[in-house]
């Protein structure tokens, strides 16, 4: 047997996932989305990969993260294909960086604002 917290909704209720024969029994769910979360977490977990990528011509970073969760298996190679780029200003809030990451076909998307060497803006402001 497996128990996880699922992070889905701030219930956080504990999940228990038991393998019998070729069925995923998973119980401790309080809704729908916490089956779904168990299921997949079990199968095919995924995560939200949030980095910095360096900005052409100084020490300024660049955040960044994935559109979407991709597969856990993939996050070393995305992390190697991130390291590799650098990026120009201006950059602005989610502009594209990487169309298809490390194979997964999630973007790699800008989280700030850079509009020039100088100059930078974050969500907020």
């Amino acid at each position: 047997m497996t128990e996880l917290i699922c992070t889905v909704c701030p219930m956080g209720c504990r999940v228990r996932v038991e393998q019998d024969e070729a069925e995923l029994i998973i119980t401790g769910n309080r809704c729908p989305r916490g089956l779904t979360y168990a299921r997949e977490e079990i199968t095919a977990p995924k995560r939200v990969l949030t980095a910095v990528v360096q900005m052409a011509g100084g020490d300024r970073m660049l955040p960044a993260k994935t559109m979407t969760a991709i597969p856990k298996e993939k996050i070393f190679p995305a992390m190697e294909e991130i390291k590799a780029i650098t990026v120009r200003p201006p950059v602005t809030i989610s502009q594209v960086l990487i169309e298809d990451l490390a194979g997964t076909g999630v973007p790699f998307v800008a989280t700030g604002t850079i509009l020039s060497d100088e100059e930078s803006v974050n969500k907020d402001g």
